[in-house]
């Protein structure tokens, strides 16, 4: 029998609130364990929550971002559970009205298009961070860490419409990409501040009735999340082909050993008992406001892919490249604008600088070529100052020093040879010398043209001028 996965994601997000969520502490990540404290985030008695404004409006933004319909009223309610980190014993969460629900996030996976449902968008509080030292044998503890405790997060959930681990991953990558669009988090996985559970099940092919579903935590990258779902899968594969039945639990993902082992029973809604939390005020989202953060939104990916075909006429692969991140498509954009040639522009862009980025595997936004910069160096070809094969020389110089390119040229006397008389002389002298490869281009062997170019442009440090060079050559030769 051939099974199906079903996979849906819940993705936890942490928001890039100047404080947090219920009270006036700093939302900054890194500093000195339990020094971004206070009575209200810490759950101690008689301290009352108030209700950040920047974060409702960051998970509108978002919700709008995802296509989602945002709710005119939403509710804050207690979920109770029990665990180390969660100072209050319960945290505050919007259970039964959320922010945003019925949205979607399109998708590509291997040239096929696919549309993957939200099913809602919540905000809530974060939990402190457990800190594990030593083993079962030699007395293990733990310590606790409550700075993010009360950090603002929303809680992104898809319906079950995932079917691979593939498209898990290309998913969470797009979503990543329109939040960073927006500005409501940094997204930064090594960091915690997005974190991704799924939930997996799997069931006979053609099969409507959803099987036994485990839930799987502790996945901090993308490689994780992929790896993760295809171990669970095959995992459950195996049960179910063994004549057994998938157990409902939540289980771990251990990156070093590459397995899942089960952690706990899994929680139903009604463990939560979840109720109104009786000191957070309901939100009425007027009209009004939701249309104002609707007329700030940004210009998200697919937005901006569909405006680079159709303005640049770039090709689709171009267009994805190039919006994977809001920097490279801002940098792309305002080189654009000042060297009003698209398809070199992108040519530059997805070779050579992402090429050396890769490299050095830094990000465009440490980049050290500017926009200006760049288009200066286009301008440096057109004028013929120097040749393409010089531009190259130039643009690695300008990778690694931040000098503007006309600098690199005098200084290291790149300038190209245009001199006809000049290019002369040393078309002679390589004829002269090269004999053997005279008679092989005459006896009707073509390569015989470029190994004689080549020794023109070695003579010249690849400073005259190819066409100048080529039009000589052709001309003595004949």
């Amino acid at each position: 029998m051939k099974f199906e996965p079903v996979i849906g994601l819940e993705i936890h997000v942490e928001l890039l609130t100047k404080t947090k969520i219920f009270c006036g502490c700093s939302n900054t990540f890194g500093s000195e364990p339990n020094s971004q404290t206070c009575p209200v985030c810490l759950g101690l008695p008689g301290s009352r929550p108030l209700l950040n404004k920047q974060a409702v409006e960051f998970a509108i933004k978002a919700s709008l971002a995802l296509n989602c319909e945002i709710a005119e009223y939403t509710t804050f309610d207690r979920k109770n559970y029990f665990y180390a980190d969660l100072p209050k014993g319960y945290q505050i969460s919007q259970y039964f009205y959320p922010t945003g629900t019925n949205g979607y996030v399109d998708i590509n996976v291997n040239g096929d298009s696919k549309r993957v449902r939200i099913h809602q968008l919540h905000l809530e509080e974060d939990t402190g961070k457990l800190l594990h030292s030593g083993s079962i044998l030699d007395s293990p503890y733990s310590r606790v860490d409550f700075n993010r405790a009360g950090v603002p997060l929303i809680e992104i959930v898809t319906e079950p419409d995932i079917r691979s681990a593939e498209e898990a991953r290309v998913f969470l990558q797009k979503l990543r990409t329109i939040l960073l669009y927006t500005e409501v988090s940094d997204c930064k996985m090594e960091e915690g501040s997005m974190r991704c559970d799924a939930n997996i099940s799997i069931r006979p092919e053609g099969s409507k009735v959803l099987g036994s579903k485990t839930e799987l935590k502790n996945m901090n990258s993308f490689k994780a999340v992929q790896k993760g779902i295809e171990y669970e899968i095959k995992r459950q594969t195996k049960v179910l082909e063994a004549g057994s039945e998938v157990v409902p639990e939540t289980r771990h993902w251990n990156e070093g050993k590459g397995t899942t082992t089960a952690m706990r029973s899994k929680f139903k809604a009604a463990n939560y008992r979840c109720f109104p939390d009786p000191n957070v005020f309901p939100i009425e989202n007027n009209s009004d406001w939701i249309e104002n953060i609707k007329n700030h939104m940004p210009e998200l990916p697919d937005e901006k892919k569909a405006r680079f075909v159709a303005d640049h006429n770039l090709p689709q692969y171009d267009a994805e490249v190039l919006t994977s991140s809001s920097e490279l498509a801002e940098f792309y954009d305002r080189t654009v604008s000042l060297y009003p040639n698209p398809k070199f522009v992108s040519n530059w862009v997805m070779g050579e600088l992402i090429g050396l980025l890769n490299a050095k595997k830094e990000d465009i936004s440490a980049c050290k070529i500017t926009p200006s910069s760049l288009a200066r160096l286009f301008q440096l070809i057109d004028d013929q100052t120097i040749s393409g094969k010089i531009a190259k020389t130039v643009f690695q110089d300008m990778f690694d020093t931040g000098k503007d390119p006309e600098t690199i040229v005098k200084e290291k006397n790149l300038v190209q040879i245009t001199d006809t008389g000049e290019i002369e002389v040393i078309v002679d002298q390589v004829i002269e010398a090269n004999p053997g490869s005279v008679a092989d281009f005459k006896g009707g062997k073509k390569k015989a043209l470029g190994f004689l170019v080549g020794q023109i442009m070695k003579a010249t440090k690849g400073q005259a001028n190819p066409q100048v060079v080529n039009k000589l050559l052709a001309e003595k030769l004949k």
